[in-house]
């Protein structure tokens, strides 16, 4: 009876030795899973912020040249405006002149057909 209680203690020492090393093995793999998922969750989290960083950097590009581009039509737009308003001012002084000239012309003719010359 003493053999089977001592072999008994054994067995039940040796198992609990076991299923003990077992557990810390599946601790560790866990670990390492859980380790390895975060490495894998930052480097996702770097990859996002860097296409993200690029995608702003692209966009601002594309505004600094639709400003340029803006202020460009502006300007050309600026410079038909004056040259339509020259256009429109030398056309009025023309016709201005044409005028003065038949006032000019009418006046001379009632001075001739008064005077009789």
């Amino acid at each position: 009876m003493k053999k089977l209680i001592l072999s008994t203690a054994v067995l039940l020492a040796l198992s609990v030795s076991l299923t003990s090393c077992r557990d810390t093995k599946k601790a560790e793999e866990a670990g390492d899973a859980i380790e390895n998922a975060a490495d894998k969750a930052a480097d996702a989290v770097k990859e996002t912020a860097k296409d993200a960083a690029d995608a702003v950097e692209e966009t601002a590009d594309k505004a600094v040249d639709a400003a340029g581009e803006a202020v460009e039509n502006v300007k050309d737009a600026a410079g038909e405006a004056v040259e339509d308003v020259k256009e429109a001012a030398g056309e009025a002084v023309d016709k201005a002149k044409d005028a003065a000239d038949k006032t000019v012309d009418a006046a001379a003719d009632k001075v001739k057909e008064v005077t009789g010359h």
